[in-house]
């Protein structure tokens, strides 16, 4: 949730925020929408835009790249890991107003209200987690998300992205800011099944595993971004919601359309 000083009388984030929440929506929607977005999926079926894509995912990406999916990927059934960190909040808002749900916290504050959520959320919806966020260290992955994963019995999915030259900036991830009209480049891991119920050993071997991959797929679609190069089976990737409603939901009250959260429709 926002943080008090943020809030109005409802609760609702004080209108400041949502204005300059849409107002950076725009912004972003409109730099976006100019680069040239390519994919390589080894499984199509990963991608919720296909009528193929069947059942809840977890997706994994490094948090410095937030920006491709965010902008990809609104309305399709997915809830985001945010942390509850103040500056997080205007984040929080372009992500519904771009048509994603959230859950707030991280390792360090409300780690464990939102993991309950997001064991919630994860039967009805799509999950995404930047697991080295939000304060790192860059490119390595804390546990959180195996867990997860590994108590709902849904499957990972490893998302590397890049962008020809980007601007960086000065921060922990060097988070990447696209140049306009650049290539933006991701390639995707098939459905990586998770064991249930993994002790201590296990969710470890599945992270150093998961971290390991998701640096090997991130670096490539860095290096194909830089060299503009084609790759075999490679596809136009392009911004659209969701092919259908994900799943049906088989917990009591909580029906397709509806947020587990709030009771709210889509």
């Amino acid at each position: 949730m926002a943080q008090p000083g943020k809030l109005s009388g409802d609760g609702s984030p004080k209108w400041p925020v949502r204005v300059a929440a849409h107002v950076t929506a725009l912004l972003l929607r409109t730099w976006m929408s100019t680069l040239d977005y390519r994919v390589c999926y080894e499984d199509r079926s990963i991608d919720p835009v296909y009528p193929e894509c069947i059942g809840p995912k977890l997706y994994l990406f490094w948090h410095e790249y937030i920006l491709f999916p965010l902008y990809l990927r609104g309305h399709c059934y997915l809830t985001m890991l945010v942390s509850r960190h103040r500056d997080a909040n205007l984040l929080t808002e372009v992500a519904k107003v771009l048509g994603f749900d959230f859950v707030r916290g991280s390792s360090r504050r409300g780690g464990d209200q939102a993991l309950r959520q997001l064991l919630d959320v994860g039967r009805c919806r799509h999950l995404t987690i930047t697991p080295d966020g939000p304060r790192g260290p860059r490119r390595q992955m804390a546990p959180g998300a195996v867990y997860v994963a590994s108590r709902l019995g849904v499957p990972i999915v490893l998302m590397g992205f890049g962008y020809n030259k980007p601007w960086r900036l000065n921060s922990w991830d060097r988070f990447a800011i696209p140049r306009p009209f650049s290539r933006a480049r991701a390639i995707t891991s098939a459905p990586i099944t998770i064991p249930q119920n993994l002790d201590r050993e296990g969710i470890e071997y599945y992270r150093q595993m998961l971290e390991n991959r998701l640096n090997v797929l991130t670096e490539a679609a860095e290096e194909w971004a830089e060299s503009g190069e084609s790759r075999e089976n490679e596809m136009a990737l392009f911004k659209a919601r969701a092919a259908h409603p994900p799943w049906e939901c088989r917990r009591e009250g909580i029906a397709i359309g509806v947020d587990p959260l709030n009771r709210s429709a889509y």
